[in-house]
């Protein structure tokens, strides 16, 4: 991992990935999901250390936000359920980002990234259960921690259910495990303070993406915009593992 990966970062890379960041944001406040998927494999094309901390850290300001906005139709019983497994099962996900070389991560973000996309197009609709919530909440641990990608598990569980309900639910989950994820690989060494500077840097695009959300979020068709991310997703990380 990289320290002060926001000095060695060009002035053309800042701009793509603000760019990237305020339609990631956008799509994310308005959907529910989006974030990690469109902005991983742009990262990792960009500079794989800049992976899982700085998009960590971009996504706690961006769901912290999508949570209190949300919090009147949360899902409670299944917050819990998922967060608890969440956090139980993170240490396994920074075992796969030890046995994972940092050269190598992008070609795993890229897979993990084509798979999500897949199997949430291809998922079919259920009533998601107290499986269903702790099988997603230990998957998310795993690839969130190791990659910053951990939005598919939680969308696939919640995709049929009212919007709010998504995002304010993915939300709170992803805020519980983003700041655990986090400190553990502080803790570990794995991360450093230092990586997330790129996300506050690139803080006014974020709040920019969100604040566009925010005038449309309840009009937008949210099941459209979903097939468009993962479409873009899939795309993306192909392209991530092909290494172009």
């Amino acid at each position: 991992m990289i320290d002060g990966l926001s000095q060695g970062l060009g002035g053309g890379v800042i701009a793509l990935l603000a760019a990237v960041v305020a339609l990631a944001a956008f799509v994310q406040g308005t959907s529910g999901l989006g974030f990690a998927l469109i902005v991983a494999p742009v990262a990792g094309m960009v500079d794989p250390g800049l992976l899982p901390v700085f998009l960590l850290a971009s996504m706690i300001p961006l769901n912290l936000y999508v949570a209190w906005r949300e919090r009147a139709d949360l899902d409670l019983r299944g917050a819990r359920w998922i967060s608890a497994a969440r956090l139980a099962a993170t240490p396994g996900g920074l075992a796969l980002l030890w046995a994972v070389p940092e050269r190598h991560l992008g070609v795993v973000v890229g897979a993990a990234t084509v798979l999500a996309a897949l199997v949430s197009l291809l998922a079919p609709a259920f009533t998601p259960g107290r499986t269903a919530y702790v099988g997603a909440g230990a998957v998310t641990a795993l690839t969130e921690t190791a990659t910053g990608v951990g939005g598919p598990p939680l969308a696939l569980v919640y995709q049929h259910r009212p919007p709010a309900e998504l995002r304010s639910t993915v939300a709170v989950c992803f805020l519980a495990g983003e700041v655990a994820s986090l400190g553990l690989l502080f803790a570990t060494g794995q991360g450093s303070p230092g990586q997330a500077s790129p996300a506050l840097l690139l803080l006014p695009a974020l709040a920019l993406g969100v604040w566009l959300s925010r005038l449309v979020h309840h009009r937008v068709d949210a099941a459209k915009l979903r097939i468009m991310v993962l479409v873009f997703a899939a795309v993306s990380g192909a392209v991530l593992i092909a290494g172009l």
